[in-house]
């Protein structure tokens, strides 16, 4: 199933989400067709129990989707959407159409208004699933008032909404460890493509009468990025393991962790071996590297996860090994 889910996945992301359209999106233009198309594909209900329409698959059979709308960029939340119109349906709440991005944290009651700040995805997003003021929202973004934020690029922006204008949602698990698992698996597959991107750079451009990446110095700082690579793909993996589309709380907080630490470094590595072309507008690298610094910190950056971690280890009166040995492994089992 993962094999042909994700290979599905990367042949229609790869078709419609290309660099283009991504830069379409961040000027504000409108990228409905290809979000028509992914809705077509039924990736966006795939943890949808069958009863309500869905595919009933479980929690880590979308990881490769999630894997590959990150190497892809996907300018418009399908993981977060996968991951969300499972949590609505369990929750007995009925499924909308369209996109839904999840915003676990940064939105807050205002009189009579439900105002929030750096919403994820709200400039391309058709609905938010918030949590604000200890109470769960569905907010429809076309009849809230949306505006960018001032960063260069992003997908995400300032938002409020009339409180008429939202739906409670009842019922249902926090959403802080499914934003958590759904930045995890994008940031996975981000770095992934930037090694690739990476490799083939090193493999091409020549210093000397040779490819730098025949330069020891440059095989070094490739081998680094590759282990980073590969530990936040494992991370995912282990963040994309529970029951029922719920996440297992310590393993969405240890796949957070990871992955957000090792975001900035493989962006870094990235832009050392490629040099000044790396930065350039033109060039899709830094597409890549500003997506993983964004997400690192979306859904709560290593040291907040980090924090939950350490918290659950001292609350368990255990050492560390046998709490690593029990509970983080009994969790993951």
């Amino acid at each position: 199933m993962d094999t042909l889910l994700g290979d599905a996945a990367e042949r229609l992301f790869a078709h419609t989400c290309t660099p283009a359209l991504l830069r379409a999106a961040e000027q504000g233009h409108s990228i409905a067709a290809a979000w028509q198309a992914c809705e077509d594909a039924g990736f966006a209900d795939a943890l949808v129990p069958e009863a309500q329409g869905g595919a009933g698959l479980d929690l880590a059979d979308a990881l490769p989707v999630v894997l590959a709308a990150g190497r892809h960029l996907c300018p418009y939340p399908i993981a977060h959407t996968v991951l969300a119109r499972a949590w609505l349906a369990r929750a007995g709440h009925a499924v909308p159409t369209g996109s839904i991005a999840i915003a676990a944290h940064g939105l807050s009651m205002q009189q009579d208004r439900i105002v929030g700040i750096n919403v994820p995805w709200a400039r391309v997003a058709d609905h938010i699933l918030a949590y604000a003021d200890g109470q769960v929202w569905l907010l429809p973004v076309a009849a809230g008032c949306v505006a960018p934020h001032g960063v260069h690029g992003s997908l995400d922006g300032d938002a409020s909404w009339a409180l008429h204008a939202a739906v409670r949602v009842k019922g249902g698990a926090a959403l802080e460890e499914l934003a958590a698992i759904a930045y995890a698996g994008l940031i996975a597959g981000a770095m992934d493509r930037v090694l690739a991107m990476t490799l083939d750079y090193a493999n091409q451009r020549t210093q000397f009468g040779k490819p730098i990446g025949r330069f020891q110095a440059v095989q070094q700082q490739i081998s680094v990025m590759a282990e980073h690579v590969w530990a936040a793909r494992m991370a995912a993996q282990l963040a994309f393991q529970g029951r029922g589309g719920q996440p297992q709380a310590l393993m969405a907080a240890l796949g957070k962790a990871r992955t957000s630490q090792a975001a900035p470094l493989a962006a870094d590595i990235a832009h050392a071996v490629h040099g000044a072309i790396g930065i350039t507008a033109e060039f899709d690298l830094q597409c890549y590297t500003r997506r993983l610094r964004d997400w690192r910190l979306a859904g709560g950056s290593e040291s907040y996860w980090q924090a939950r971690i350490g918290a659950a280890a001292l609350s368990s009166h255990r050492d560390a090994l046998t709490y690593l040995r029990t509970e983080l492994q009994e969790a993951a089992a």
